[in-house]
């Protein structure tokens, strides 16, 4: 299972460089390329309003 990142993102940024497959993308929302996401959760874990969640 991978994780996505739900329109609730406020792209502050906090997740990106917890990406141990730098699988986030920056944009208006951030986006998570499935086929590099390990399901690690170091994302969902940082972000301050839960937008990471398991896809």
């Amino acid at each position: 299972m991978t994780y996505k990142i739900l329109n609730e993102c406020i792209a502050c940024g906090a997740c990106q460089p917890e990406c141990p497959t730098e699988a986030i993308t920056e944009g208006e929302i951030y986006v998570i390329e499935p086929e590099k996401c390990i399901d690690c959760g170091a994302c969902a874990a940082v972000c301050p309003v839960d937008a990471p969640v398991p896809a």
